[in-house]
């Protein structure tokens, strides 16, 4: 069973839809008893970075994502859950969970045609095996719906599984032992998000 944690910023219905439209068992939780026995975990999110982390903070979830992790449970970010996993973004003055080796930054782009937030459909290009990103025998290259004006960066290049582009390569998906950070929205990209 996959948890979905329920810390006020998220849209918790697509995604526990995308779950039960590909047979996988989910449930929403927003307490940290729910989150202590789970087995999976999802960290979705919208909105902005300081706001998501205070949230956090205040249900006390921080110290018990940050642990779960340490104790080999699974868990995925999504978009501004995604960017929460790491160090800080530029976005705001708080810390990040610190639980992936990077950051995140404002696009800036060089040219006033690339608009900012990033938005719409874009290919991925695997960087690294790795099961998230694994779409061999498609004849497509895998895309996927993108929400954000902000993206990871890292100088730890082995946990960079998958690149985009919006003016300039970035980083898409980070992954590192138990943990996988994924900036587009995987219930909103169909057959790619699904898998």
């Amino acid at each position: 069973m996959v948890t979905i944690v329920d810390y006020g910023v998220g849209n918790l219905g697509s995604i526990q839809n995308m779950f039960k439209k590909i047979g996988v068992p989910s449930s929403i939780a927003s307490t940290l008893k729910e989150i202590e026995v789970s087995t999976k975990i999802l960290l979705p999110g919208v909105g902005a970075f300081d706001a998501a982390m205070e949230k956090l903070k205040q249900t006390g979830m921080v110290e018990v994502l940050v642990r779960r992790v340490a104790e080999g449970i699974p868990l995925m970010g999504i978009c501004l859950g995604a960017q929460l996993l790491t160090e800080g973004s530029e976005e705001g003055q708080e810390k990040g969970l610190g639980i992936l080796p990077a950051r995140c930054v404002k696009f800036n782009p060089v040219s006033t045609a690339i608009k900012v937030p990033h938005m719409g459909w874009n290919e991925v290009s695997q960087e690294l095996e790795h099961p998230v990103l694994d779409f061999k025998g498609y004849d497509e290259i895998p895309r996927f719906y993108f929400a954000h004006s902000y993206h990871f960066v890292t100088e730890t290049t082995r946990i960079v599984v998958g690149n985009c582009e919006h003016g300039y390569k970035f980083p898409a998906v980070l992954a590192s032992a138990n943990v996988v950070a994924v900036q587009f929205h995987p219930e909103k990209s169909h057959q790619f998000g699904m898998r």
